[in-house]
């Protein structure tokens, strides 16, 4: 197939990753030396969020965080036992190929089989500089200036700037709570334009935890390749699944779409490997090509101890993944419970990922609070109950709130009972 950085208050902080005030950016150029392009970019909210968090734990502050997505568990063990050989071999100390280490190409292509159904070769297959790396990578390949992307959101914070630094004109599908945070065929046509170039999607969902059934997978690939769109399809929550939820991976059940459909993975999530910074796009030999050539002038290679790493996640025991799924899923279930005794809360329960995204009346959610927006509760939260929560803005979706519940049981009850003290209950 196929600014200066001056100390922020929290305001600022909580939203710096929701869409650039157009004064500030019009003020950056006349003061600032820094391109168009790169000026109209800001800090990703959830890590500017934990930034805040965890300054307010230096200074002595009992901050819980419930904002960054990242699983608490370590890297199991083999892994890093197959990290230190690599780093003791001096093939890791040079360069390799800027497409990745064969071996972990073949891999994936292995793994792809194996997980999903998705058949494909090495030349369809880059490594890259953990899922991000490939997002951009992807959009830089395919989207001349003015190409419009479809967006839905709520959306993971990051695609809509990496469209903007590539060129491309994002034109977001909102969903909402009461479809369960899934769009339609029906949503995706309202939005389609003569200039629309790709649609981006993700099952299972950061931030809203949705996942599409398989009938609606299939009918949105047919609709992406009945109108020649391209998919960016994310599928780096795939093995994180609870309930009778089921994955499906858009060019297996929908092969309509494979001749203009990249997937996007890592071992980030599954593996809980995020500061390894590995992951893959598998998609048409010339893109695959040509994102090779992009990193060949940019990042180079990725970190070869870290290919080798993700090498021994992808051909080891599943064994831990499984238990960090059943930690996970007990702890959805307990969040839920928490969720539901807070005044003014809506928190339907994520079919997958590992996050919470409700909505919230903030005038009920923090009473006497002079709260008005989600943004403003989130402020209130971290400020008086010290919990770190992200709010919807960053996601396209303002009214909400993303939790993860990739932390411990303990902080995860002590952070949701401080913000039900606050309301009195």
């Amino acid at each position: 197939m196929w600014s200066p950085r001056g100390r922020l208050g929290v305001g600022q902080i909580v939203t710096a990753g929701i869409a650039p005030s157009r004064v500030g950016y019009l003020a950056s150029l006349v003061t600032s030396p820094i391109s168009r392009r790169l000026a109209a970019i800001t800090d990703s909210a959830t890590l500017a969020v934990s930034a805040r968090a965890a300054a307010m734990r230096a200074a002595g502050r009992p901050v819980i965080g419930f904002a960054v997505g990242e699983p608490d568990f370590p890297t199991p063990d083999h892994i890093i036992e197959a990290a230190q050989r690599a780093a003791a071999n001096p093939r890791s100390h040079h360069y390799s190929p800027a497409a990745g280490l064969p071996e972990l190409r073949e891999a994936v292509v292995r793994k792809s089989q194996r997980d999903s159904g998705l058949e494909c070769a090495v030349g369809n297959v880059t490594i890259t500089v953990g899922a991000k790396g490939a997002v951009y990578g992807a959009c830089v390949a395919l989207l001349d200036e003015g190409d419009e992307v479809l967006v839905p959101a709520p959306y993971w914070v990051s695609y809509p700037d990496i469209v903007s630094l590539a060129g491309g004109v994002v034109r977001t599908v909102p969903a909402t709570l009461a479809s369960g945070y899934r769009v339609s065929v029906d949503d995706l046509e309202a939005a389609r334009t003569p200039r629309t170039k790709m649609l981006i999607f993700c099952s299972p969902n950061n931030p809203s935890g949705a996942v599409y059934p398989r009938d609606e997978v299939i009918a949105i690939g047919r609709w992406a390749a009945h109108h020649g769109i391209w998919v960016l399809t994310d599928e780096i929550y795939e093995h994180l699944v609870y309930g009778d939820a089921v994955f499906s991976s858009m060019p297996v059940v929908a092969p309509e779409t494979r001749e203009r459909c990249i997937v996007v993975n890592s071992v980030a999530k599954t593996y809980a490997m995020t500061g390894w910074r590995v992951g893959w796009m598998v998609g048409p030999p010339e893109v695959a090509a040509a994102v090779g050539r992009l990193q060949s002038h940019s990042t180079s290679n990725v970190t070869n101890v870290s290919q080798f790493a993700a090498l021994a996640a992808l051909e080891g025991s599943m064994d831990s993944v499984w238990q960090m799924r059943v930690a996970f899923d007990r702890r959805r279930r307990l969040m839920r419970d928490l969720l539901q005794a807070i005044p003014g809360v809506d928190a339907p329960q994520p079919e997958g990922a590992f996050y919470f995204f409700p909505g919230v009346d903030p005038q009920l959610a923090l009473p006497g609070r002079g709260a008005r927006t989600a943004l403003e509760v989130a402020q209130i939260l971290l400020e008086a109950a010290e919990i770190a929560v992200v709010p919807g803005e960053a996601f396209g979706a303002p009214g909400s709130l993303r939790l993860s519940f990739a932390l411990g049981d303990d902080d995860l009850v002590e952070g949701l009972q401080r913000w039900l003290a606050l309301t009195g209950g």
